[in-house]
């Protein structure tokens, strides 16, 4: 092992060099590759295209016949495509509302409507409070805090720890601030470290006593099918859990298909106690006379019911585990050996979180850039897209060739290993 942390300064200038000579080639070949967001392939979307022909439309409109999904109403949802998120959320067909194409968007407003209007157990609406915080385990998800940013939501940092966030500081701090109202989860394959929550963790989510009465949390539940490995981590019912400690209304849970069949073109749902559901209908149905009832019913008959989507997600990992595989073994064998970088080994998911020396970050994302290799910023992972420690790096393996992806992960190391000498020097 050639620890750099160990070289004398001659050792490390030479290495530099070496570096920069081949970092500079590089730059004539005027690459473009791009892993700065968790997309799908295009090979991954054709395992979906049989959605567009599933049925006619005689067909269509058979398939459902209390309602015709031509028409207005349902602002729930069809009850068939709540039984199918009812499977996937392991929750009562009753306790979900189906959306649109984006559980982001389905976020977005909830924290909307709770900041105008409150949630089921507010005395206030959550604007009219003199401050609001959250809790942001981290790194985490860039659009859960950019939601936060955009609404004036003061965030709050929490570590992220080997079995989920760092408990002991979370139930210090909700127990004596009713100003925070609510915390970001990623519970299964967290983004962008891998991360399932274990089941004490869910446990003190759900038991914990929170100075704030209408405390909420939000349960993004983005990647609970997206497994890599034959035997995938199980993930405690929060809902349940909640329930059975005496906060049913505590958590508010989304899931989608984004990843499942078509992003642009999918379908999402949030799961929630009934009471909470009700209480977001009578909302729901100033804002919209209805759904988009066909894709939804086009899902139900495509996807049918957990059983099959087991199945088609098995498909998906045959085409993206192999990058997943190639990433690990590169970084493995260009920085293994170094003792400047560690890295995550997911078990499902989108993501592998990099960490590189503290203060590094920043400068291999903006060297990669310079010879053509598009990363997600340097931050991105934390509050106000500030790492404290400037050094976490989410890589996306999922859309870019296996080539392509060989030649930006190989680029990736070198950016890696000339800030680590430079920082060192």
């Amino acid at each position: 092992m050639t620890d750099l942390n160990t070289l004398d300064n001659e050792s490390l200038t030479k290495l530099n060099a070496e570096l920069l000579r081949k970092y500079d080639s590089l730059k004539a070949k005027k690459l473009s590759l791009d892993m700065s967001r968790g997309k799908p392939c295009p090979e991954q979307l054709d395992l979906s295209m049989d959605l567009l022909d599933i049925a006619s439309s005689k067909e269509l409109l058979r398939a459902n016949e209390s309602l015709d999904i031509r028409n207005y109403g349902g602002v729930e949802g069809l009850i068939e495509a709540k039984k199918l998120f009812g499977q996937i959320l392991h929750v009562n067909p009753n306790e979900i509302i189906i959306g649109g194409n984006s559980s982001l968007s389905m976020m977005h407003d909830t924290i909307s409507r709770a900041l105008l209007n409150g949630v089921v157990d507010s005395d206030i609406p959550w604007g009219k409070e003199p401050k609001i915080k959250f809790l942001c385990p981290s790194p985490g998800y860039d659009r859960h805090f950019a939601i936060c940013e955009m609404y004036n939501i003061e965030m709050i940092t929490i570590d992220m720890l080997d079995d989920g966030p760092d408990m002991d500081k979370i139930e210090e701090l909700v127990s004596k601030d009713e100003s925070i109202k609510g915390i970001w989860c990623v519970p299964k394959y967290s983004n962008p470290d891998g991360i399932t929550y274990s089941d004490e963790v869910v446990s003190r989510l759900a038991k914990m006593q929170t100075k704030a009465t209408d405390f909420k949390i939000f349960w993004d539940d983005a990647y609970t099918v997206h497994h890599l490995t034959e035997q995938p981590p199980v993930l405690k019912n929060i809902l349940k859990e909640c329930k059975e400690e005496g906060h049913p209304n505590r958590v508010f849970m989304f899931t989608s298909t984004s990843k499942i069949t078509f992003p642009g073109s999918g379908i999402a749902a949030m799961a929630a106690s009934e009471e909470n559901i009700n209480f977001i209908k009578k909302q729901l149905s100033v804002q919209t006379i209805g759904p988009d009832k066909i894709n939804q019913l086009r899902h139900v008959l495509f996807l049918q019911d957990l059983e099959n989507i087991t199945l088609h997600m098995k498909k998906h990992a045959e085409i993206i585990k192999p990058k997943f595989d190639m990433v690990l073994n590169i970084l493995e064998s260009e920085l293994g050996r170094y003792n400047i970088a560690s890295w995550s080994k997911p078990k499902g998911g989108y993501f592998i979180s990099l960490n590189t020396l503290d203060g590094c970050a920043t400068e291999v994302v903006k060297l990669a850039s310079d010879v053509g290799v598009s990363l997600t910023q340097a931050g991105a992972t934390y509050p106000y897209g500030k790492d404290p420690r400037d050094r976490n790096i989410r890589i996306a393996p999922t859309f870019p060739t296996l080539a392509e992806l060989q030649t930006a992960i190989e680029i990736v190391c070198l950016c890696v290993l000339l800030a680590s000498t430079k920082k060192l020097l």
